[in-house]
């Protein structure tokens, strides 16, 4: 079990409170979970280290470059109090290694972020990070003195908390400025889009309301019609209905059921009331309720909404996927540009470090995967570098712009007939190919 700091559930529940309005907002975890296996430039040389740091980020400025270890030490007391572990686990630890690996990846992206904002030109001036500052103590605190004792607790100084909300600032600039990059869709690829959508997102289907009698006694139902062909006036089906439907749904109503839209109830009624002409009595017919007969009251025809109507839709429909994409790729290529200029000192190397070598081995996988004979079932046993996921031949359109991606495999046994390839060992050419 872990030691957790002796406080009270009201000072706990403050503390908390405290560091998740102050933490950084989703672009940096963002950051943090894309950065995993993507590739490092190759050919960068180990940058001296000074004795009395933990990590150098090249070419960032100058008062960001070199990480001391006073400040991995205070992020690391910081980090402990987030996670309530206390006292301080001893290097070497299972938990000192998690908090070491939190503690130095909060100080990445901290200089990372900066970094970044200064190579495209942003900053939080004094004034906007002191109102931001205001207004995440007036939703996190209810006084002065719990923000202090948030301090306390979460081993922050009021400088710590400046720079929280510097970074929350700079980070949300970034995105901004991102997504202001973005390329406005052209009129030629909103009539593209509206085209290839046309029938799926922006058609009302035919629909058709019913009146039907049902019952489980087909003598009842013959009754009913021979009823109805006399008179099948509104006010007949209101009184054919009640007398003889077994419907709860209808049988109140005049036997009226409406909006039915194809594939919209259950065979054989579905296809019949579809087949039918509106005004003509059909049936009896049998389905999972019993006999039935039924008339097409009222049919609404297929309605398709013009260009011009969604146009506006479609605009910021396209823009809000451009904007991810864009915002994704400069997401990739910020992380890969970081990392490769980030140098750890031994014992502080994590996987945000160009330095870094890893074991070969997937953090999820089962460690009986890598005994000498292996007891663990293949699946439970997954690929040592992160798969890469293309898109489907076939699969990318404009509506689907990413297409269906699926984890690059060996073909499955059994497929290669079907794709017309032949079996291990035989030249012979699928049916249909040449042989000359």
């Amino acid at each position: 079990m872990l030691p957790v700091p002796v406080a009270s559930n009201e000072q706990q529940r403050r503390g908390t409170a405290g560091l998740q309005r102050l933490a950084l907002l989703a672009f940096t975890g963002l950051l943090v979970l894309l950065f995993a296996g993507l590739a490092i430039a190759e050919g960068l040389g180990d940058p001296s280290i000074p004795g009395d740091a933990v990590a150098v980020v090249e070419d960032a400025p100058d008062d960001l470059g070199t990480i001391s270890r006073a400040e991995f030490d205070r992020a690391l007391l910081q980090a402990a109090a987030a996670a309530q572990v206390q006292p301080l686990p001893k290097p070497g630890d299972d938990q000192y290694e998690q908090l070491k690996e939190t503690a130095l990846g909060e100080i990445l992206d901290s200089v990372w972020i900066r970094a970044e904002a200064a190579d495209m030109g942003l900053e939080a001036t004094p004034k906007e990070v002191a109102d931001e500052l205001e207004k995440l103590k007036d939703q996190a605190f209810k006084t002065e003195k719990q923000y202090r004792e948030f301090l306390q607790e979460s081993k922050f100084t009021r400088a710590d908390v400046d720079q929280r909300v510097t970074l929350q600032i700079l980070s949300t600039k970034i995105q901004e400025q991102v997504n202001e990059e973005a390329p406005v869709p052209s009129e030629g690829e909103i009539e593209s889009y509206y085209e290839a959508a046309k029938d799926t997102q922006f058609t009302t289907p035919e629909t058709r309301d019913i009146r039907l009698v049902v019952n489980q006694d087909k003598a009842k139902v013959e009754a009913a019609k021979a009823a109805l062909e006399k008179d099948d006036s509104v006010e007949s089906w209101e009184r054919v209905a009640k007398k003889y439907s077994s419907d709860p749904a209808t049988k109140n109503n005049g036997g009226l059921q409406s909006g039915i839209s194809e594939g919209g109830v259950a065979e054989p009624l579905g296809a019949a009331v579809f087949a039918a002409q509106q005004g003509d009595l059909e049936g009896p017919i049998e389905d999972s309720r019993g006999q039935l007969i039924f008339e097409v009251a009222t049919v609404a025809p297929e309605r398709a909404q013009t260009l011009d109507q969604v146009k506006s839709q479609i605009s910021t429909q396209l823009s809000e996927q451009v904007s991810q994409q864009n915002f994704s790729r400069f997401v990739r290529n910020y992380t890969s540009k970081w990392t490769a200029r980030t140098f750890c000192a031994e014992g502080f190397t994590i996987e945000r470090c160009a330095n870094f070598e890893g074991s070969g081995r997937a953090p999820e996988a089962d460690p009986a995967c890598y005994e000498a004979d292996p007891k663990a079932p293949a699946e439970a046993c997954p690929a040592p570098v992160p798969q890469v996921k293309p898109a489907q031949p076939g699969s990318v359109s404009l509506l689907t712009p990413e297409g269906q991606k699926l984890p690059q495999r060996p073909r499955p046994a059994g497929e290669e007939a079907a794709a017309g390839v032949p079996p291990e060992g035989l030249g012979v050419p699928p049916a249909g190919v040449p042989t000359e």
